[in-house]
């Protein structure tokens, strides 16, 4: 039976909505992290023995599908920066780290004949090691993406059942090698992405699928980005991705299956899948017809998935429109499909209107036609929220809210991790061209300090945060924990490097260095569990953080961060004080910010380390020698003051 979908408008959010949660405000044992994955984070595309995935083929071969014609190759070169970027994230104090594992990193002809790659094994060992060294729980997706581009070449991929066999294989290698310190599994990620993307709007490999004009889509849905070449490689929108999804939540059964008989009881571990990318759906109107087509749309992305692996049976409104279209399981598939969870993974983004729209007699038959669903984002002239980095991603809190109560509603109330949520911006680090340069037309590289604010997205996770909190509270749901997407910027599919979705800054353009944002030490102060909760925190506030009215432009003090959390900041910034050793030695300033410290501290204050002391005089004696720095991002922190006018 179908469940109802909310018809709540999508609500104004206060600014200040979540502004105070902190990780005391969620139950005990509630995780907190963030996560990548192998192709948009690893680079060394061609090192360690890894083979060619069809992301691989497709970004070099088909540029013109990414929009900047950039490729996942080298991406922030996780491969060999992993001691450097474990730091970092134990450094903000996050507790679980997902990641994805590269099947052809493993098996690089991506079966298991071909052979286990032991230089692949032992950079995940070596990875998952230094996680739990650094108090970090590895959370291990197994595919996401990356199909073996020699399976795709053999039979077509996930077109063909024989891929089961083959995925079953290589996760058997995954529970093997590193089951005994993984404890969280995630089977495949996003299998609507990977199956819509791929072989219905054409704009994932391999490109399979109907041009848009077939589709009758109004605007830019599901991770579509506009400006990319629109050539169409085959395919049959109307049966193929109904076959690819059949043997993904094969796959997934499979690898549960194996994990369940041969593992489980061993290692201890959790074993789930990971769906519902990008959306949730409001009704267009409050009418009938309208509310049903909403409910159409949750079922044709979330249901299509997770229906199956609680009742073994596709929801009813496939079955009835898709017809015999439609693969079914033969009994003892459903068996085996039926429950294989111990958990579900919910990845969310955005929210947009989903309306009636009848399917006319000489439409086409595809995805989008049997759902007899019209897509907007937005409503008489009015967003649906405020539009993010990407063309699809409209910032619309209230949806994770509703997606959570559905899926308790709807699917017995499984155990809910939110294993992806985020925001992006266009990537502004190179812009062009400027005309104002007197030599000419040149590329406009804007300072990296101008590009570490983003209170957006510090916004962005305290409103959803706090919607996640009002769905444990008042309506229950089993959700036990929140990832980031993501930590780093990365390469994002089709959009290539043109968005950047992470807490750290990537410098594309000089050696790959990661900058701290602002929403790291949100992150970071959020995440402190030696902070104390409610309002006996706030009240022990005591320093002044200078904030820009966007408005007035003017400047008001607000009371926000006791001193202790400051210094803490600061001191465990690995990246910022790399940075700062380009500066002379700042030794004279130490011993007088010492000094000085030590005379000024007439009232029990907190103790600062040598560390502490040594991070701060360094900031002192850099904004004093060189304020307008682009190596110190903290003097956006402090409007463009000296550290010593802060903090003394």
């Amino acid at each position: 039976m179908a469940s109802s979908v909310s018809m709540a408008v999508p609500e104004v959010v206060p600014y200040d909505f979540g502004r105070h949660l902190t990780r005391h405000d969620f139950p005990t044992g509630f995780l907190f992290g963030g996560a990548t994955s192998a192709y948009q984070v690893e680079g060394a595309y061609n090192v360690g023995g890894r083979g060619m995935t069809n992301w691989d083929a497709w970004s070099l071969m088909k540029p013109g599908k990414v929009l900047d014609g950039g490729n996942g190759c080298r991406a922030i070169d996780h491969y060999h920066n992993i001691k450097e970027d474990v730091k970092l994230m134990k450094d903000m104090g996050i507790e679980t780290y997902r990641f994805s594992i590269s099947w052809t990193r493993i098996l690089p002809g991506g079966q298991l004949s071909t052979g286990v790659n032991k230089e692949g094994v032992k950079f995940y060992n070596d990875m998952i090691d230094l996680l739990i060294e650094a108090g970090i729980e590895p959370v291990a997706t197994i595919f996401h993406f990356d199909t073996p581009r020699s399976l795709q070449d053999e039979y077509k991929g996930f077109l063909d059942r024989r891929i089961v066999h083959d995925f079953g294989n290589y996760a058997e290698v995954c529970f093997r090698e590193f089951g005994d310190r993984v404890k969280f599994w995630v089977t495949v990620n996003e299998p609507s992405t990977y199956t819509v993307l791929g072989y219905v709007n054409g704009t994932f490999p391999p490109g399979h699928g109907s041009p848009p004009s077939e589709l009758g889509l109004r605007f830019v849905n599901y991770r579509n980005v506009r400006g990319i070449d629109p050539t169409l490689y085959g395919g049959n929108a109307a049966t193929e991705p109904y076959i690819v999804a059949h043997h993904l939540i094969l796959c997934h059964a499979k690898a549960v299956d194996i994990y369940r008989k041969k593992f489980q009881a061993v290692q201890g571990g959790k074993i789930g899948i990971v769906v519902v990318p990008n959306s949730w759906y409001f009704p267009y109107s409050e009418k009938k017809e309208d509310k049903e087509a909403a409910v159409r749309a949750v079922e044709f992305l979330l249901g299509w998935f997770v229906q199956p692996l609680v009742s073994g049976e596709y929801p009813d409104s496939m079955q009835t429109r898709v017809k015999e279209r439609l693969p079914k399981f033969t009994e003892k598939e459903r068996m085996k499909v039926k429950g294989s969870y111990d958990y579900i993974g919910l990845n969310y983004y955005t929210t947009i209107y989903a309306a009636y729209k009848k399917k006319q007699p000489g439409d086409p038959t595809n995805y989008y036609t049997d759902q007899e669903v019209e897509f907007h984002t937005s409503k008489n002239g009015i967003p649906i929220g405020p539009q993010a980095g990407s063309d699809w991603l409209y910032i619309v809190p209230r949806g994770i809210y509703e997606l959570l109560t559905y899926a308790k509603r709807q699917y017995n109330d499984p155990i809910i991790y939110i294993t992806e949520n985020g925001v992006d911006e266009k990537n502004k680090q190179q812009l062009g061209p400027d005309k104002t340069e007197s030599e000419g037309k040149k590329d406009k590289v804007l300072p990296i300090s101008l590009l570490l604010k983003d209170d957006y997205r510090i916004k962005y996770h305290q409103q959803h945060l706090a919607y996640v909190k009002r769905a444990i509270d008042k309506d229950k749901v089993n959700v036990k924990g929140y990832a980031v997407w993501s930590i780093f910027d990365n390469y994002e599919w089709a959009a290539g490097y043109t968005v950047r979705f992470g807490m750290y800054f990537v410098d594309y353009l000089n050696g790959l260095t990661r900058y701290p944002k602002k929403s790291v030490f949100w992150y970071m102060n959020f995440l402190n569990k030696k902070k104390l909760p409610g309002p006996r925190d706030r009240e022990m506030m005591e320093v002044e953080e200078v904030e820009e009215e966007e408005k007035a432009g003017k400047r008001k003090q607000n009371r926000t961060k006791s001193t202790q959390e400051l210094w803490e900041i600061f001191a465990i910034n690995d990246v910022l004080s790399s940075k700062l050793k380009l500066h002379d030695d700042p030794k004279r300033v130490r011993v007088q910010l010492k000094m000085k410290i030590e005379a000024e501290n007439k009232t029990p204050k907190p103790r600062m380390s040598s560390c502490m002391i040594k991070v701060a005089s360094t900031l002192v004696y850099v904004n004093m020698r060189a304020p307008t720095c682009q190596h110190s991002p903290l003097k956006q922190e402090c409007g463009g003051r000296g550290v010593d006018q802060i903090f003394m």
